[in-house]
């Protein structure tokens, strides 16, 4: 063999080797390259979870519900808000707006944006067990980058309360109204006649004059209940909170309601036993006990009986009961009984008198106290107000 083809030989065998290497060099930067980015897909892929569970978890906290449908009017994306406001369960994706909400109109909604670029302060009224909810809603279509169609998305904001407040507000306002109307016509009425020479006759002056005085008063009681509401209301109410015997407390509103009661031939019962002291305002406990004895009187069975009794809970509270054998609050009325102006028997409240805030007012100071109240009655067998207070310490 040539010296020539020795050497050609080891070329050649030299270039193979280095090739061979340099395509070993090379799938291994290419393996290590394919490595990084599975790495850095596996990592995106991780972000992009967490990301989106963070997105999740922060729609989820949102008061407004929030539903996301994509260009076929699937769901995409709807929050647990949204779940309660149409009663479904979350996830929802991939069923349509319709099938989930049960709603045409929000169906109707999402079709209209197709047309619209958004809906703004649309009202909804839901039919539902018990009271219909009432919900504000907004929405907007989504666009994709070329600007087509890409889905909408609709935020809903639970209007219930506001509406419900309102009709609170527009019943109170009509209450007031008409308490207010009631004596005004009638001290005009008594004023009218005397001017138009009624105040000549001595019997007819004494008795419009009495009239006049009697409903005046009445105008007084309202407006000093009104004051107070919007004192406990406010939370501005200054309690001068110190130990005081329930027995003694009741003693005295027993006492002062004494000649009342026997105008109905109503015997009353102090059964608080002695020892029991709460932590309270004594002038607004005194309150609560007047309003609800004086109630028991009115309501009572005339000739009837009612009770005052304590004892201590487990709690380390103390209950305090007003029984009367009266005929009892029918179960409609115990639930609202403690709204403002709320009557059970309207004709037999007003025949009594009283400005229909009492309850109200009882409840309000005994929540001051940190204490609650409730009503419990069987028709025909008379009703029992009860409300808890704090004992006071050792």
């Amino acid at each position: 063999m040539t010296f020539a083809l020795v050497l050609l030989l080891v070329l050649a065998a030299a270039f193979a080797l280095a090739w061979w290497l340099e395509r070993a060099r090379r799938i291994r930067t290419e393996g290590r390259h394919m490595q990084e980015l599975d790495e850095q897909r596996v990592h995106r892929e991780a972000e992009l979870r967490e990301q989106t569970q963070r997105t999740v978890a922060l729609f989820d906290r949102m008061i407004e519900g929030l539903i996301v449908v994509d260009a076929g009017g699937r769901i995409r994306l709807a929050n647990r808000a949204a779940g309660e406001l149409f009663a479904f369960t979350p996830p929802a994706t991939g069923r349509t707006i319709l099938e989930a909400t049960r709603h045409h109109e929000v169906s109707a909604m999402v079709s209209r944006l197709e047309r619209e670029p958004e809906i703004l302060g649309h009202e909804l009224r839901l039919e539902t067990v018990g009271a219909p909810k009432f919900l504000q809603v907004n929405a907007l279509a989504l666009r994709d980058s070329a600007g087509g169609r890409d889905g909408a998305i609709l935020v809903l904001h639970d209007l219930t309360r506001l509406r419900q407040l309102e009709a609170v507000r527009q019943e109170f306002v009509a209450n007031v109204s008409h308490e207010l109307r009631t004596p005004l016509s009638l001290i005009k009425s008594a004023a009218e006649t005397l001017l138009d020479g009624g105040k000549e006759d001595p019997a007819a002056l004494t008795r419009f004059l009495q009239i006049i005085d009697k409903h005046a008063n009445r105008l007084t009681l309202l407006i000093d209940d009104l004051l107070m509401l919007s004192t406990l209301d406010s939370g501005n109410v200054r309690l001068n909170l110190q130990p005081v015997s329930l027995r003694a407390a009741v003693q005295e509103v027993t006492d002062d309601l004494k000649a009342r009661a026997g105008t109905r031939g109503v015997t009353l019962e102090n059964a608080v036993p002695t020892g029991l002291i709460a932590q309270a305002d004594p002038d607004r406990l005194r309150q609560v006990l007047s309003n609800l004895l004086d109630n028991a009187i009115k309501y009572g069975r005339v000739g009837g009986h009612a009770t005052v009794g304590a004892h201590l809970l487990e709690s380390g509270r103390v209950e305090v009961a007003i029984r009367d054998d009266g005929p009892g609050i029918p179960a409609d009325a115990c639930a609202r009984i403690f709204e403002r102006f709320y009557r059970a028997d309207k004709a037999r409240s007003r025949e009594q008198g009283g400005t229909g805030l009492g309850l109200a007012i009882v409840k309000h100071v005994v929540q001051a106290h940190g204490g609650e109240v409730r009503v419990e009655s069987t028709p025909g067998a008379g009703a029992a107000f009860i409300f808890t207070l704090t004992m006071a310490k050792a």
